[in-house]
């Protein structure tokens, strides 16, 4: 039996997170995921400047491939706009590991599945035991599922399916695009060109409004790779997209039960309007770290519920 103050499970951006900041307060923790690292994450990747400042370091001492953006050009129901942005795009398969060895805790390849509360804590299948337990597994966190009960009557409300593909190409556009509710789509798309000679395209769309359309996400893809090949950003591309779900920020109970707190999209705090999530994921993840070594309240209070502010220059 491994025992350690603090189980993490899920080694992405928020139980990253978690974990550095519990490490920096001399609290021993180890994380659990399934995944070796660096793996492969679909996603945009685009992030404010405040994740930096959120983990104290200077975006210049990021050490892999970083892109700054300085506006978007964006399409919102065809009426086009650009919108000065200070915004920056990671690659997740190297932003992810970056961040756990940043930690420096132990990482334990593991799927967790079965959690048991004991009187002293919480045992994961069997091996691991701790006296907290910190719930980062993302959408279907084993953590949220064992541990909390607060599951809405409708599943759909606020979930988003996305489709997208991150591949190297030789673009000759080096901004970045986004189209909001074009062609019928309930969501929006995205062309992000990267550094290193890499592009990530794809879409998230509502559930809800994909049923209300009686629309499924593999007829809007179709429709978006032919958008791209007409506009001349990518052409001739074997496409070879991934699929995965998430949650936008709704109202949820408190995020904590006993000594088990949730992190992450576990939580669902990705932005109302955009769909992001790693700022989210990393704030939660310190905040819960904080709230482990100082006893104070867990609060999600403090994590913007919408991107587009931060994209004005209003917040970081």
């Amino acid at each position: 039996m491994i025992r350690t103050e603090v189980i993490i499970v899920g080694g992405g951006p928020a139980g990253a997170a978690c974990a550095l900041r519990l490490k920096q307060k001399n609290v021993d923790c180890l994380v659990l995921d399934r995944s070796p690292f660096p793996r492969s994450k679909p996603c945009a990747g685009w992030i404010t400047p405040g994740v930096f400042d959120l983990l104290q370091i200077q975006s210049e001492d990021y050490p892999h491939s970083l892109t700054r953006f300085e506006s978007f050009k964006i399409s919102l129901r065809g009426f086009k706009f650009h919108l000065p942005a200070r915004q920056y795009a990671i690659r997740r398969i190297e932003f992810d590991a970056w961040l756990l060895h940043l930690a420096d805790v132990t990482l334990i390849q593991h799927q967790a599945e079965t959690i048991e509360k004991t009187s002293n804590g919480y045992r994961v299948d069997g091996q691991f035991e701790a006296k907290y337990l910190v719930g980062a597994g993302g959408t279907h966190c084993p953590v949220r599922r064992t541990c909390f009960s607060f599951e809405p009557a409708d599943k759909s409300q606020g979930l988003i399916l996305a489709k997208e593909e991150e591949f190297r190409y030789a673009f000759s556009d080096d901004r970045c695009h986004l189209w909001f509710f074009e062609e019928g789509l309930p969501g929006y798309s995205w062309y992000v060109p990267k550094a290193g000679g890499w592009v990530n395209v794809g879409i998230g769309a509502s559930a809800a409004g994909l049923r209300a359309r009686g629309k499924t996400l593999n007829e809007f893809w179709e429709r978006y790779l032919k958008k791209l090949e007409k506009l001349g950003l990518v052409r001739g591309h074997p496409f070879s997209p991934s699929g995965y779900s998430y949650y936008l920020r709704s109202k949820t109970p408190t995020p904590s039960s006993g000594n088990a707190i949730l992190v992450g999209d576990s939580l669902r705090l990705a932005t109302k309007d955009m769909g992001e999530g790693i700022r989210a994921a990393i704030q939660s993840g310190l905040l819960a770290a904080e709230s482990i070594t100082s006893g104070k309240a867990y609060s999600l209070a403090s994590i913007p519920r919408y991107s587009f502010p931060s994209l004005l220059g209003l917040r970081k």
